[in-house]
């Protein structure tokens, strides 16, 4: 694995723990704003009236969901995350601590599944055995795992060169989607599509998993 590999696993896991508190200020700075519209873009997407989050952080996604009247559930292995999402929603809010990898619902319990910005566990074989397993038949897993800013002004372009240091440019983020995500959906039955997404001088990839 190579050092920036490394560094970026290293900081995304005390990202959403340690420092979890910081969440909300750094995905802003980062995405020079655009974090919130980000995040919506899945939304078009979703399916059916019962909605799992899967990695839920500081809870916005879950806020819009309810504000929509959907049955919304979310599971997130952070501690921290939890608080700051318990913080931010009402007792309606059906929030649970666990791994995706072992989801702790009944099989065909949702309509989507959806998961925005996640760490690399949300492609791992376990996660989307058990993802098939509770969606319903015709559900959908829902992923954004990348964005990437494509403006011209000065923000904009020294968003993009820290987005290319990190090793998230459109050539390298569509060829790990085609090795680390679509093989592995297709074998456990899912039908896969992927999407580009353009929102303010940006654009957002989305993975859309079918279960047949």
């Amino acid at each position: 694995m190579c050092l920036i590999a490394r560094f970026m696993r290293f900081f995304f896991h005390h990202f959403y723990h340690t420092f979890a508190w910081t969440y909300d200020f750094v995905s802003t700075v980062v995405s020079i704003g655009r974090w919130q519209d980000w995040i919506k873009t899945v939304l078009p997407f979703t399916h059916g009236t019962r909605i799992l989050e899967v990695g839920f952080g500081p809870g916005h996604l879950q806020r819009i969901l309810l504000d929509r009247k959907l049955f919304a559930a979310g599971i997130d292995e952070s501690p921290q995350m939890a608080r700051l999402a318990k913080s931010r929603l009402d007792s309606s809010a059906n929030l649970t601590r666990g791994l995706a990898q072992s989801l702790p619902f009944p099989a065909q319990t949702f309509d989507t599944i959806v998961s925005t910005f996640p760490a690399e566990y949300i492609f791992d074989p376990r996660t989307l055995s058990d993802a098939y397993r509770v969606l319903n038949n015709g559900g959908r897993l829902i992923v954004l795992p990348f964005a990437w800013i494509v403006g011209k002004n000065t923000l904009d372009r020294a968003a993009a060169w820290l987005f290319r240091i990190t090793g998230e440019t459109p050539q390298n983020v569509l060829g790990v989607i085609n090795q680390r995500a679509v093989h592995p959906l297709e074998q456990v039955g899912f039908k896969v599509e992927i999407q580009q997404v353009e929102v303010r001088s940006s654009v957002v990839l989305i993975v859309i998993a079918q279960k047949r």
